[in-house]
């Protein structure tokens, strides 16, 4: 009942209100909605300001806060825009700490040059093995692996039973056509007075030249055995002598005392090392525009700082039809002897013209950093922002350039110093994505 008396009285008080009450009732509800309305935007600002707090020292949005990393041609609404292209933005004060180098894409005469990978080996028109012609043992060793030896010099002594043979059988020649000689002098002189009859002459000079032609026919059979034709009064044995052919480093010997040598297996491989061959291999579309004569520039990976001067001597005239290469033979000057047989090596060749000319875009190889399974660049956009570009890598150029084949247009500026910075923070900012929607 109280309660009830109560509210009849709010309600006849509020009817009896004139126009001034109602008023400063109108004003005190307005400015109770403007103290809500500052008290909502007070917290708006303060979110606002703990959003501005998960930026990273390198300007970078972090991964997962608010909206994500930034993207050129970004939407409010809608997530990337056709064809948007990512940003790197790097805060001012990493900018004034690090040193971004940029270049200019180039345009330049399409395949000047191109780089190739090779191998060395010995010079074949300087490289002999040695061997003997008969089975025969080892018995003195006259050079070891790694000994530089002159044409003629004496490797290693053998005994051969067949050239025993051999040299007795040269004897038994000789001594037959020198019997034959004299018995062909006698009967020239008593025919000559009329004492022996033609028939016996004619019969001694048939006998002489079948002794003379079986003599030479001994001594080819010495000399296929590696042998020379032995003095007259030597003592025939079986003894066989192995010589070096030509000049050079024994590169292997494969001879040991007491062994019984194969005429199929070498005993000594012998190469000159003053000239080397570096053969390469070159995709058929750059093959067929290297020029025998051409002058090539090798580095080794063993010998860092180093460029050695070579000149393509071949080019080949079959293709392999795994790898689709033609091997090019390039002849190096070694007067150092700091190169050896199965060095692997890079020559750069110069290439022919292209049929009707021709450009290509050329930049820094340093420019162009993978991601993922792609190639990007970095091109600056203002101070502080750099476009994370997708391109096409062509062919090695030569002097450190390589061929953009789409991406890039000639004139553009690209990063080539301070690239991979970049691509380690395009990594760490795609990392963390899970939080940017698209």
């Amino acid at each position: 009942m109280t309660k009830t008396i109560a509210l009849l009285a709010s309600l006849l008080l509020i009817g009896g209100c004139g126009p001034a009450a109602r008023e400063d009732a109108n004003q005190d509800h307005e400015k109770h909605a403007d103290d809500h309305r500052g008290a909502g935007d007070a917290q708006a600002d303060d979110h606002d300001a703990g959003e501005n707090d998960h930026t990273d020292a390198g300007g970078a949005v972090a991964p997962g806060a608010g909206e994500g990393p930034r993207h050129e041609g970004e939407a409010d609404e809608q997530g990337h825009g056709e064809g948007a292209a990512a940003v790197v933005e790097v805060a001012p004060d990493m900018m004034r700490d690090l040193r971004f180098v940029t270049a200019t894409v180039a345009e330049r005469p399409i395949a000047d040059g191109v780089t190739v990978l090779g191998e060395v080996r010995v010079d074949e028109d300087a490289y002999a093995e040695v061997g003997t012609p008969i089975a025969a043992r080892v018995v003195r060793l006259l050079a070891g692996p790694g000994d530089v030896v002159r044409a003629g010099q004496v490797l290693v002594e053998l005994d051969a039973v067949e050239l025993g043979r051999a040299r007795a059988e040269y004897h038994a020649a000789r001594s037959r056509a020198e019997l034959a000689l004299r018995a062909l002098a006698r009967k020239q002189a008593l025919a000559a007075e009329r004492i022996a009859a033609q028939r016996e002459l004619e019969e001694a000079q048939a006998e002489a030249e079948t002794t003379a032609a079986e003599l030479r026919a001994a001594g080819a059979t010495l000399r296929a055995l590696g042998a020379g034709e032995p003095a007259a009064d030597a003592e025939p044995d079986a003894r066989l002598v192995l010589r070096a052919p030509i000049a050079g480093t024994i590169v292997e010997r494969r001879a040991v005392r007491g062994q019984l040598a194969d005429p199929a297996a070498p005993l000594y491989r012998i190469a000159d090392f003053s000239r080397l061959w570096l053969v390469a291999e070159a995709f058929e579309r750059d093959a067929l525009r290297v020029v025998a004569g051409a002058e090539a520039r090798v580095t080794f990976a063993a010998l860092p700082g180093r460029t050695f001067s070579g000149r393509v001597t071949l080019v080949g005239q079959e293709v392999n039809v795994a790898s689709r290469t033609i091997p090019i033979r390039i002849v190096i000057q070694n007067d150092e002897r700091l190169l050896r047989p199965g060095m692997s090596a890079s020559a750069w060749l110069p290439l022919r013209a292209a049929a009707g000319g021709g450009t290509a875009r050329a930049v820094p190889a340093a420019a162009l950093q993978r991601l993922a399974d792609d190639w990007f660049a970095f091109v600056p956009r203002e101070p502080g922002r750099f476009e994370q570009r997708r391109v096409r890598r062509g062919r090695d150029l030569g002097g450190g350039n390589v061929e953009v084949l789409s991406g890039l247009a000639a004139g553009e500026t690209v990063v080539v110093e301070g690239a991979f910075l970049l691509k380690a923070q395009a990594e760490k900012a795609a990392g963390g994505g899970a939080g940017h929607h698209h």
